[in-house]
């Protein structure tokens, strides 16, 4: 048991597949690349939280097939966040990014994952485990 118990935000991801293809964006913040989602609200339910995320930053709406990986962690300023991927798929790929978000790319996972941090490519990697074992 730990002295004391993390208090998070919880950030949601998509790991987006259209067919063999998935889809990365790239931050207006930084410039780095990142899985499409976001943060949940108060009172909302986490598949609801997704689908609006996806759909604010990228136009797409999803379906939504399973968690695949989850993760805690500090910030650099010490907060606590906690992160949950979903293994999704697109119903349209016609993407209309948001202000958050200058590209974005459909590629194959392994160059997705080439472009995201180690904690979103292992996202990916568990994703196309599943799809290609046919348990997506």
């Amino acid at each position: 048991m730990t002295e004391e118990p993390l208090r998070a935000t919880v950030s949601q991801r998509a790991v987006l597949f259209d067919g063999e293809e998935m889809l990365v964006v790239r931050r207006a913040s930084d410039g780095g690349w990142e899985l499409p989602g976001g943060r949940l609200d108060v009172g909302e339910s986490t598949v609801d939280g997704l689908r609006r995320e996806v759909r604010e930053e990228t136009g797409l709406d999803v379906v939504i097939r399973r968690p695949i990986y989850t993760i805690s962690w500090r910030n650099d300023r010490g907060e606590g966040r906690y992160g949950v991927y979903y293994l999704c798929v697109a119903e349209t790929t016609a993407v209309t990014l948001s202000h958050e978000h200058t590209a974005y790319d459909w590629l194959a996972p392994s160059a997705a994952a080439d472009r995201l941090s180690d904690t979103q490519a292992t996202a990916v990697e568990r994703a196309q485990r599943l799809r290609e074992g046919g348990l997506e």
